[in-house]
């Protein structure tokens, strides 16, 4: 965390709600269709364990996706995501009553997105994110940019440092190793 200038780690540490885009974001982005539609979608699986570290730690998740699929829907519900939004074009809209109905102030929001129709939520957001492989005018309007690429641990990459900045890692991870019931301890 100390790669990040101070005033955006106390805004990561603020954060109590972190909305996801799907494609581009918590996928790489490629859409694979059979005869019958969308079939199948890549996830990182070092994603979901950030997802379930926040969702540890007290963040609440939500998923704002621009597309509704039946591979994108069983692994939000295999990852107890709170709350989804499938098929909406109009995202800054999505986070807006998501934000309303949660009681959540702006600069409790993080928002990571990858392209034009994630503007208006990031613009919202109190925190704007994007992916490396994000495109250009996306990075542009980003408060932060990660290292990882969408759908190769980005989202992972996001949990950790918003959990670093509340001084929170260490701990989720100890509390999730003892949920598991292992004996692993933490490299020091």
């Amino acid at each position: 965390m100390s790669f990040f200038p101070a005033a955006l780690r106390e805004r990561l540490a603020a954060v109590r709600l972190l909305a996801l885009d799907v494609d581009g974001v918590l996928t790489d982005g490629t859409l694979y269709y059979g005869a019958d539609g969308e079939a199948l979608k890549g996830f990182h699986v070092r994603d979901g364990l950030g997802i379930r570290l926040l969702r540890g730690a007290g963040v609440a998740l939500t998923v704002i996706s621009a597309r509704e699929s039946a591979p994108l829907v069983r692994r939000v519900r295999d990852l107890k995501i709170d709350h989804a939004c499938f098929g909406i074009e109009h995202k800054g809209e999505a986070l807006d009553r998501v934000m309303a109905e949660r009681g959540l102030a702006r600069a409790e929001v993080a928002y990571v997105g990858d392209d034009l129709l994630d503007l208006p939520a990031m613009q919202r957001a109190g925190v704007a994110i994007t992916v490396q492989d994000g495109h250009e005018m996306v990075k542009q309007q980003a408060d932060w940019v990660t290292q990882a690429t969408g759908g190769r641990g980005a989202v992972r990459e996001v949990a950790d440092a918003l959990l670093a900045a509340r001084g929170a890692l260490e701990e989720a991870c100890h509390r999730l190793l003892a949920e598991l019931g292992t004996a692993a301890s933490l490299p020091r």
